[in-house]
């Protein structure tokens, strides 16, 4: 049986917010959670399908994946969640705490916040890849207390008494047993008796940074870079968030992007379409092609130069280049020029063969009109 489409499992919209997601997985699960459906096969399904979607599209880079390829994209161990799996136990233990009394290994409090950053390329940089040394201004880990947040290092920090170091506390509400982080330590599981006199116990200080980001040849606008790790310091030493760089391609003066090809529009004089010839166009490497252009070529003819355009991201194919051709008529005559082009024009309307295009085109219209009798 093929699987359900994860955003029609949840019940959302495929650009559904992180908070809508969010919402429609929990109302999901306390609706077919298996201890209030002991003995439905099809709630347990139906469980265990909410908890495979949202951990798929509750990930960026999963969810990015599954919008471009589907199931695809997580078939032959390509990451797909599965029902059951440590993550459902991080993700799904705010929501129920230790609902089920099996436990398990819960995420560390205190995991630094993720940062986003914008990063502005030029279209030859998107081609080629590039390096890039940006300023990152976030929480980095105290030195001085190395992340413990303590003075002289661990003497001073003892176990929360509040919670006993599991950073969490429960409470009976009805049927349910929830979990909320234990305001006494702030979800840390510990107290600090003499905190670190430089971040006040925080573990971590305000400081700008400088990193290199690797940005891969074939990039497009808008794609998103994660930097694992490079995000705002864990509080006391918790993990870091990670760094989410947004990369921007500034428009190019010659070329148009689509996908892996490129495009470039080149104005042509109307005697250059008219007798044909060869011209010379740059490609985006910085190289140039010769493109011969037949006699008789109208504006909005292309040309196809195979293997000019982008790379594909992550893939050694190459996109194409088309040329496309813009007939332009001329200006400034000269009374020369007009003496010539009036008599080309004459000779033209006698031999009715120059232009069959606007010849049939202005046939049909008498047709038309002395079909109506005009």
């Amino acid at each position: 049986m093929a699987k359900r489409d994860y955003y029609e499992v949840l019940g959302v919209q495929r650009g559904a917010s992180e908070d809508d997601l969010k919402r429609a997985y929990r109302k999901l699960a306390m609706q077919h959670h298996p201890d209030r459906n002991q003995g439905n096969p099809a709630a347990e399904g139906k469980f265990k399908e909410a908890n495979e979607a949202y951990d798929i599209l509750k990930d960026a880079e999963k969810r990015a994946a599954y919008d471009r390829f589907g199931h695809a994209a997580f078939e032959n161990g390509g990451g797909g969640g599965q029902a059951g799996a440590g993550g459902f136990e991080e993700m799904f233990a705010d929501i129920f705490g230790q609902f089920t009394g099996r436990g398990g290994q819960r995420q560390q409090s205190g995991r630094g916040a993720d940062l986003r950053q914008d990063i502005s390329i030029t279209m030859e940089e998107a081609f080629g890849g590039t390096k890039k040394t940006m300023r990152v201004p976030s929480s980095v880990q105290c030195e001085a207390c190395t992340g413990s947040g303590a003075e002289g290092g661990t003497a001073s920090v003892q176990q929360c008494g509040t919670c006993r170091g599991a950073g969490k506390i429960r409470s009976q509400q009805g049927f349910f047993l929830v979990e909320r982080t234990c305001p006494t330590c702030s979800g840390s599981g510990r107290i600090i008796k003499n905190p670190c006199k430089v971040c006040l116990g925080a573990g971590r200080v305000q400081r700008d940074r400088t990193l290199n980001v690797t940005i891969p040849a074939g990039v497009e606008d808008g794609t998103r870079i994660r930097l694992t790790g490079e995000g705002e310091a864990g509080l006391r030493g918790a993990p870091a968030g990670d760094l989410y760089v947004d990369v921007g391609v500034k428009p190019h003066p010659i070329f148009q992007r689509e996908g892996p090809n490129i495009m470039v529009r080149v104005p042509l004089r109307m005697t250059q379409a008219a007798l044909g010839g060869q011209i010379e166009v740059p490609s985006i490497d910085g190289g140039r092609s010769r493109v011969t252009i037949p006699a008789g070529t109208q504006a909005g003819d292309s040309f196809r130069l195979r293997g000019k355009g982008f790379s594909v991201l992550r893939n050694p194919a190459r996109g194409d280049m088309y040329v496309q051709v813009v007939v332009e008529t001329p200006q400034n005559l000269s009374a020369k020029q007009k003496e010539l082009l009036e008599a080309f024009e004459a000779e033209a309307v006698k031999s009715g063969k120059s232009s069959p295009e606007s010849e049939g085109f202005f046939a049909k219209v008498k047709e038309f009109w002395d079909g109506l009798g005009r």
